[in-house]
């Protein structure tokens, strides 16, 4: 994708991705909670639970009545249950209830059911009407909806289903046989749909003997109710902490996303405009993330500007120092064409061959600063002893025997900063070469060293002539040469002060040159300081 098209599909989005990831993260985790709370399977097997042991004590209460109230006397030592006594008396325990009672005979047949009005296969069942249409009560059609919303949650898959046969006997349902045997027993059904059935069976005793089976029944409506109320408070609760949850998040995400987008914009106006007036937004006082990358993209704007300035100073500088020798050549190549004297002719080539010379230092000069801020940003720094560097740069010299003498003077401590060994070095050729070029042949080269807390300062003095008056700064300019009497035009190019101080910058380090005065204000010589860290990250 290329630039204008990224920025064409920026400008296209409606909505932050940022802002949809935040959305996404924060309400799926409150609607994996919502859903788990809603499933509520514990809290349903412990209602049914409970309304199973409600209906065991009801079930237990009729069957007290009924084998107190429905016994006939066969034989002193026999008793049964008086069927159409036993049938008015069923009907009349669930009347008005939602329960429904069945009577099971000690051989399994059905004597009474609540729900017919005659025993037997010939008996009416009673069936309840719904209501007509528009009255149902919302409270019903509210439980209707929450049975068909959770009938997909699992927790009902483990119910039998309930079957009720036309001709029911006691052996159709577990827990009845298990009541004709003297126990009581219960049992949880699943009817079709998202109802259940409820029953509990309880043998119908007369002098520890079972004279029948009681089973009683209800729906889970009660169970269903209970379960809606709690679903609909958890709902109401999810909701406003649904709504609180969308709205901190969108805060959240304008909160990122807004500036993120104005850096990414001011980014944009910046790459594709010339103008100096696009600035980054200023950011730093969030004091956060977003604020360390607003500083750290205005540092990298100031950078960029200040390095596209430094090139285009750097060529305009190239261009007219290249300029003058070009100009010297031409003219001279121009001239010796036309000239028929041989004595001028050699004349004009010596100084064509000086200004080749001139250009070929030159160019080597251009091409060795150009390169140096790519070289000290990809170099591995290591560990560099300047007393050893300054001890044996002193003993090359004093091994040449030419010029002016150089002495090293040392304190005490270790000298020792992170760098570049090569280039450090070639710090100090320079100003060591610069020292012997002005000082006169009687003259000293004074190199010292001295620790200063976290930093190491190292000097070089000469007995020169001294740096003219206001140019201490200047003379590290780009191209800049303040050459003594006598020497020969063109034997510097004006760069190597400046790629000095290039290279102590770049160590976190300082150069600073003075003169060297009499108590009575005279000029004795000038004097450089490099000043380097002990530690690029601690030194103050």
């Amino acid at each position: 994708m290329t630039a204008g098209d990224h920025k064409r599909a920026v400008g296209r989005r409606r909505f932050s991705p940022i802002t949809r990831r935040i959305l996404a993260v924060n309400l799926l985790g409150l609607v994996l909670l919502v859903v788990g709370m809603l499933y509520l399977g514990e809290y349903r097997r412990a209602l049914i639970s409970a309304e199973l042991t409600v209906l065991r004590t009801h079930a237990e209460l009729f069957a007290a009545a009924l084998g107190e109230g429905a016994i006939v006397q066969i034989t002193p030592t026999e008793q049964e249950l008086y069927p159409p006594m036993a049938r008015q008396m069923v009907r009349s325990m669930v009347r008005n209830t939602p329960t429904r009672a069945r009577l099971f005979a000690p051989g399994g047949e059905l004597m009474a059911d609540s729900k017919r009005l005659i025993g037997g296969k010939a008996s009416i069942e009673v069936e309840d009407l719904p209501p007509p249409p528009g009255s149902e009560d919302i409270g019903d059609q509210a439980l209707d909806l929450s049975r068909w919303l959770f009938d997909w949650l699992p927790g009902r898959a483990d119910l039998e289903p309930y079957e009720e046969h036309a001709d029911q006997r006691a052996s159709d349902y577990e827990e009845v046989v298990m009541a004709l045997h003297g126990e009581a027993a219960m049992s949880a059904r699943a009817l079709p749909g998202p109802a259940a059935v409820l029953s509990v069976a309880v043998p119908i005793q007369r002098y520890k003997h079972v004279l029948g089976a009681l089973m009683v029944t209800t729906d889970s409506s009660r169970v269903d109710r209970a379960l809606l109320e709690v679903r609909l408070d958890i709902l109401k609760i999810s909701g406003l902490a649904l709504a609180i949850t969308v709205l901190l998040s969108l805060y959240l995400a304008a909160s990122i996303a807004r500036p993120l987008r104005l850096l990414s914009r001011a980014a944009e106006r910046v790459r594709s405009s010339l103008a100096r007036n696009r600035t980054i937004p200023d950011l730093t006082k969030r004091e956060d993330e977003i604020g360390d990358l607003s500083h750290a993209l205005r540092d990298m704007t100031t950078a960029l500007w200040t390095r596209m300035d430094a090139i285009e100073r750097f060529a305009a500088d190239v261009s007219h120092e290249i300029k003058n020798p070009l100009t010297s050549l031409r003219s001279a190549v121009e001239t010796v064409a036309r000239l028929e004297d041989p004595e001028q002719q050699r004349k004009l080539m010596s100084i064509i061959q000086d200004d080749v010379q001139r250009l070929d230092r030159l160019i080597s000069d251009i091409s060795d600063a150009s390169r140096l801020d790519a070289e000290l940003s990809r170099a591995e720094h290591g560990t560099v002893d300047l007393g050893v560097m300054l001890a044996t740069l002193t003993e090359i010299h004093q091994t040449t025997g030419e010029g002016p003498r150089v002495m090293l003077e040392t304190g005490n401590g270790d000298f020792s900063v992170p760098g570049i060994e090569s280039r450090l070095v070639q710090v100090f050729r320079n100003l060591i070469g610069n020292a012997v070029s002005f000082s006169p042949t009687h003259g000293a080269i004074r190199l010292s060293l001295r620790r200063d807390g976290g930093w190491v300062e190292a000097g070089v003095a000469d007995d020169g002539p001294g740096i003219p008056p206001g140019k201490e700064d200047s003379i590290f300019d780009r191209f800049y040469s303040e050459r003594p009497e006598g020497e020969k035009f063109g034997t510097h190019s004006g760069l190597g002060l400046s790629i000095s101080r290039q290279i102590v910058d770049a160590h976190g380090g300082s150069i600073m040159a003075s003169n060297r005065m009499t108590p009575e204000g005279d000029v004795i010589g000038a004097r450089f300081v490099v000043r380097l860290p002990v530690d690029n990250g601690n030194a103050a």
